[in-house]
């Protein structure tokens, strides 16, 4: 893969998966229209979160989705920036695959297919393997510390 393929790829990846992060905490505190929101407020997460978690006591639902949520934000705007983009990445793609494996033992592996959660979470997996570093706030401040 030439340099710019895999620059380009790179923040294709780093952007969408961000995005993706960001619509889903967006929908969670009720930023997009109901007509196209699927929880549409915080108290719907959880009940959400609840179901794709029966094994976690309903007390700490709460605690989950706020660290769920939180994560979330924090890896979306590490990506968008580019601090840390492995790492970040990798963090990425266990999270989602952290959710698709709750998906899978809750409510079956079809939504799962459905909504892309493996290839998302591969996707942020492949991102972490992209050593390219143009673009990454890393490289960006050494170059103008010099």
């Amino acid at each position: 893969m030439d340099k710019m393929n895999s620059t380009t790829i790179k923040l294709f990846l780093r952007f969408a998966i961000a995005i993706g992060f960001l619509s889903a905490v967006a929908d969670r505190f009720g930023l997009w229209n109901k007509e196209v929101s699927v929880w549409g407020n915080w108290n719907n997460f959880l009940e959400y979160t609840q179901i794709i978690n029966p094994w976690i006591p309903s007390s700490m639902i709460s605690s989950i989705g706020i660290i769920a949520t939180a994560a979330e934000i924090v890896f979306a705007v590490c990506l968008i920036i580019g601090f840390k983009t492995e790492l970040f990445a990798k963090l990425s793609g266990f999270l989602i695959l952290l959710f698709a494996l709750s998906m899978t033992f809750s409510t079956g592996v079809k939504g799962v297919f459905d909504f892309s959660v493996l290839t998302a979470s591969a996707g942020s997996f492949v991102l972490s393997l992209i050593k390219e570093k143009k673009w990454e706030l890393d490289v960006l401040f050494l170059k103008t510390k010099k």
